[in-house]
């Protein structure tokens, strides 16, 4: 949906028709109901853009002609080698091999294939559609033109790339994502707080700020510059941060107690999260509607 927004034809593959038939399916009923809000985006209309999205079940077929592949299988590094195996026996010498990985490294997807140098991590965030970063993840061998064509496809169609210049393990957002999801554990798994309070703190607080601004320049503005920041708070978050605990073993009555936390009681469990996840997106869409009008004034 994304790459149609901005007006490129998009060959969807699956090794099951059914998948390819359903996506389809769901795609044209999510442009459609995004359109009728005023949400869709891009210049095309919902159907310029469904017309621009066709299905596959044969690899060979799909990549002909292609300029940019995006896989997007499951976090399992074995099937993701089977995949790139095939596209590398496939695909011209000149498009883009990308991957959807928010963890695995590209060394370990990308060595020995034929066109190692046109390959790169291309990391979207859930839901894509709504949150526009996307982390790019070279392999020591990926040629910087793979890394520059990537960064300009997706600045094309509207998503906001950013280059990490060596592979570390979870990549950047991950990295961040995991220390937050970490002391969140810590704080309910010592009594300090409860999980619906933790979030709250988040999404009332911290996340307030961080839908504009980061860390690093929400300090820079909480002083007079970073530098003065360190230098009046250095003390007290060195201090704090030697209390942090050790890394959570994410299982056992804390995941328990997170988990019954969520859910809502005499609900059916997929139809809440369903229903919650349809208000993340509506949420997200609105936000990302007023971030692109902010930053036009």
């Amino acid at each position: 949906m994304v790459f149609a927004s901005g007006g490129f034809k998009v060959r969807l593959y699956d090794i099951v028709k059914e998948q390819v038939t359903a996506a389809l399916q769901d795609i044209r009923k999510q442009m459609e109901e995004l359109q009728k809000s005023g949400m869709l985006r891009g210049n095309l209309s919902s159907e310029e853009q469904i017309s621009l999205i066709s299905g596959f079940t044969e690899l060979k077929l799909a990549l002909e002609g292609a300029i940019f592949i995006q896989e997007c299988v499951p976090e399992n590094l074995e099937l993701k080698l089977k995949i790139f195996s095939d596209i590398d026996r496939y695909v011209n010498d000149s498009a883009i091999i990308s991957s959807s990985t928010s963890c695995l490294s590209p060394t370990k997807m990308f060595n020995g294939l034929r066109h190692v140098k046109n390959c790169i991590v291309a990391h979207p965030v859930n839901p894509p559609y709504y949150v526009p970063l996307v982390e790019l993840v070279p392999h020591p061998q990926t040629e910087q033109v793979t890394v520059e064509k990537t960064y300009t496809l997706m600045k094309k169609i509207g998503q906001s790339p950013v280059k990490l210049m060596k592979e570390t393990d979870g990549f950047v957002l991950n990295r961040l994502q995991y220390a937050v999801i970490s002391e969140a554990w810590r704080l309910v798994q010592d009594g300090v707080i409860s999980p619906r309070d933790v979030d709250t703190v988040m999404s009332e607080g911290l996340g307030m700020r961080y839908a504009f601004l980061g860390p690093l320049e929400t300090a820079h503005l909480n002083a007079e510059g970073f530098k003065s920041y360190c230098e009046r708070y250095g003390e007290g978050i060195r201090r704090v941060l030697a209390t942090f605990g050790p890394v959570p073993t994410f299982s056992g009555e804390v995941a328990e107690k997170i988990d019954q936390a969520f859910w809502e009681e005499q609900t059916d469990k997929p139809d809440q999260l369903k229903t919650r996840r349809e208000w993340r997106d509506a949420c997200l869409s609105h936000l990302a509607k007023l971030k692109k009008e902010t930053k036009k004034n």
